[in-house]
């Protein structure tokens, strides 16, 4: 795949998860906890292929964090898929308003994780 990818998720577990999961399929992984980290990381290194962002984590949130890579001229272009535990419709539809490409409820289907980011292959 060589694809690059960032994690950004406030709990270490969902990250050492999704790692497990995404090397095991040949992806290049990058990690954040925060959503501040995150951007200044794709910021410095804009070769990232998708983000896989969280959308609930303490002090800025997915969606705040989302909207603003959104308005970054350098890196608005890059892929967002939201990862979160809430699930409803209306959930979903908050996240693609936010700016996401896709949407994935926790706990994460594998299939439907690699569906999500074939798509924007």
């Amino acid at each position: 795949m060589n694809k690059k990818v960032l994690i950004v998720d406030d709990d270490p577990r969902n990250i050492f998860a999704l790692k497990l999961t995404l090397k095991s399929r040949g992806f290049q992984l990058e990690s954040s906890t925060s959503a501040q980290e995150a951007i200044q990381m794709l910021k410095s290194q804009n070769d990232f292929d998708v983000v896989l962002m969280d959308m609930m984590m303490p002090e800025m949130d997915g969606y705040e964090a989302t909207k603003i890579i959104r308005k970054s001229e350098d890196i608005k272009q890059i892929p967002i898929i939201a990862v979160t535990a809430q699930a409803m419709p209306e959930d979903k539809q908050k996240c693609l308003d936010a700016g996401a490409q896709d949407y994935v409820s926790k706990p994460i289907n594998v299939d439907v994780l690699m569906n999500a980011m074939e798509k924007l292959f």
